[in-house]
């Protein structure tokens, strides 16, 4: 299926090498049936002309801000509102800098910056400028604001250099923009409900039993599912992080908090339990502080398998149930051995003996393990990069 027929998208091209790209950009998106207007800046027009570009989009070339001719009829909004999204190919330093600090001194900036719709940007530029500290935090703002990021890619540059900054291949950022608009079929349709962080087992009033999560990687996974539509519930345990406006969360302290809350937040079409639970509470709470003792002796209980209780609950189970395991050895035979203990669908694994990631670490390695014994790997990277990739593949099983 062809997710880009008679979609309208407003190409802004900016200078640079790269731009060349942009014309083959241009055949393949019209070939997919897409309707094209262009902005070229006025860099862009160094590297490819205005003719070219009207030929193969058959569409007028959009340059000049102050156009008397365009801005009679207001093209800087008018633009932006005709679009279904807005891609910048090539976005250079300049045009991410301008975006990121809310400059509009041409026609592409002012049309950008008085968008309504999403915009996608493909960097192009030499490595050193894409590795640059100020270009790494104008990138930062830019996916703050909600722009979609494709690429660059590594290889060798047109200045002689090799590394990251090249602009991502044009078939690449089509496969992006189709993977948007199919995306777009499920938003405000399903519903996802995220466990994260630790839980607290009181054995008396200041005492408990915890497991050590910080929640990163549940409220990473409930952001990336929130972006891409999914109406979203993060069940939480104790955090010091905060979460986006547009998702329900739901703080809890206890397993049984977070097994009643779950309760109540279903069904939904999918759930992952990314929380440490603590497997074992004290069979009693002290109602008053405990004295110090030479010995004590603490019986427990264990709490209620949350992830076990929904997998195998026939008229609550969601489409899909994804559990993760935090383990120190033998991951994959753990890993393996819960999937098929819990009945859920997918394990996210992950080896915490390793201090760089899990844990309180910004980044993760992961392992997706499923029923039919296939593994997926997803290596060293952000946790909000392993959210994402874990969602995509979340989207490709329900659709």
């Amino acid at each position: 299926m062809n997710n880009l027929d008679n979609k309208k998208i407003l190409l802004i091209i900016c200078g640079g090498i790269a731009a060349y790209k942009s014309l083959e950009l241009i055949r393949l998106l019209k070939k997919d049936g897409v309707s094209i207007k262009t902005i070229l800046t006025k860099s862009g027009a160094e590297f490819v002309t205005p003719l070219s570009i009207a030929s193969l989009s058959q569409s007028k070339v959009y340059q000049d801000l102050f156009s008397i001719e365009n801005e009679a009829e207001m093209d800087h909004i008018s633009l932006s509102r005709w679009a279904d999204l807005i891609l910048i190919a090539p976005a250079t330093a300049n045009t991410i800098s301008k975006l990121a600090n809310g400059i509009s001194d041409d026609l592409a900036s002012t049309v950008a910056l008085a968008s309504n719709k999403k915009i996608f940007i493909a960097p192009a530029m030499n490595i050193r400028m894409w590795e640059h500290k100020s270009t790494k935090q104008n990138i930062a703002k830019l996916k703050d604001y909600n722009y979609e990021l494709i690429g660059p890619e590594i290889g060798d540059m047109a200045c002689g250099e090799y590394g990251e900054g090249k602009m991502s291949e044009p078939k690449e950022i089509i496969n992006k923009l189709k993977i948007y608009f199919k995306n777009l079929k499920i938003k405000n349709k399903l519903k996802a409900i995220v466990t994260a962080g630790p839980t607290k087992e009181y054995i008396d009033p200041v005492r408990y039993i915890s497991n050590k999560s910080s929640g990163k990687q549940g409220y990473e996974i409930a952001k990336s599912l929130s972006k891409k539509g999914f109406e979203t519930t993060l069940i939480s345990g104790p955090t010091n992080l905060e979460i986006n406006n547009g998702i329900n969360l739901i703080r809890v302290e206890t397993a049984e908090e977070m097994f009643q809350s779950t309760l109540k937040s279903l069904p939904a079409d999918v759930a992952i339990f990314s929380a440490a639970v603590c497997d074992y509470k004290a069979k009693e709470t002290s109602k008053i502080k405990i004295k110090k003792q030479d010995e004590i002796n603490l019986e427990l209980e264990k709490n209620v398998d949350i992830l076990d209780y929904v997998s195998n609950h026939n008229s609550l189970r969601p489409k899909l149930v994804v559990g993760f395991a935090a383990e120190t050895n033998d991951l994959e035979n753990y890993a393996n051995k819960k999937l098929s203990e819990k009945n859920c669908d997918w394990i996210v694994a992950n080896d915490v003996s390793n201090e760089s990631i899990g844990f309180d670490s910004d980044f993760n390695e992961v392992s997706i393990f499923y029923k039919d014994k296939k593994v997926d790997r997803l290596k060293y990277k952000s946790k909000s990069q392993i959210s994402d990739e874990l969602v995509e593949k979340i989207i490709d099983h329900l659709n």
